[in-house]
């Protein structure tokens, strides 16, 4: 008597469903109050097979995260790879991400809540988003340079500097304090470019041009 063949699963799909709704319920009720079993019940799986594909909870936080970081790099890729002048999409980029980061403190406060824990602890993933977004700056300074833009000598060490510059209207928490202690973080923003474009050798924009490109960027993001 023939027994019906066993269809074999493909572990990425499982992964990446698993990974699905485990986002579900972080956006739903957060990551604290989301448990391994709530997502294998949903799943119907048992909890213990969900650990065949991921070790931890630990882990699959950890990837969710890394899913949220990769929407950032994406968005400051794009704008990298883009026909505009170097300093045009430096102004984008630093827009782009600042703006994304307040986004979602606003309309995904669990998420936030998660990319804050990552931060705080140090989690591998948040390690490679920083240098993620290093090279991308970098290949933008670079490109600058190369056109006659910029005047550093050091394109690595000019976007290290450019990021950690950044780093209070990139870090979650930063970006968190300023909101509830009502501050506009715009006008700040605005200065920061305008310095950092000055240390990397450019003249000074007509500010109409810049704030064009600052607001629209806004724009685009928001739609």
């Amino acid at each position: 008597m023939n027994r019906p063949a066993r269809t074999r699963t493909d572990p990425d799909k499982v992964r990446t469903r698993i990974l699905e709704v485990a986002e579900a319920h972080f956006r739903h009720i957060g990551y604290q109050k989301t448990s391994v079993a709530d997502i294998a019940s949903e799943l119907g799986m048992s909890t213990a097979n969900v650990y065949r594909f991921f070790p931890s909870k630990g882990a699959i936080k950890e990837s969710i995260c890394g899913l949220v970081v990769n929407e950032v790099a994406e968005i400051a890729s794009r704008i990298a790879q883009s026909s505009a002048p170097a300093a045009e999409k430096l102004i984008r980029l630093l827009t782009a991400v600042h703006h994304h980061g307040k986004t979602i403190l606003v309309k995904e406060q669990r998420m936030h809540d998660l990319i804050v824990a990552a931060m705080h602890e140090n989690w591998a993933v948040t390690k490679a988003h920083i240098e993620r977004m290093v090279t991308i700056l970098e290949a933008i300074i670079r490109e600058g340079i190369e056109a006659g833009e910029f005047k550093v000598e050091d394109p690595a060490e000019a976007a290290r500097a450019v990021h950690t510059a950044f780093t209070a209207f990139f870090h979650p928490i930063l970006i968190e304090h300023c909101l509830e202690h009502g501050e506009e973080t715009e006008a700040g923003l605005r200065a920061q470019i305008h310095f950092s474009l000055k240390a990397l050798g450019k003249p000074n924009m007509p500010s109409w041009t810049f704030a064009s490109l600052m607001n629209a960027e806004v724009k685009n993001m928001s739609g």
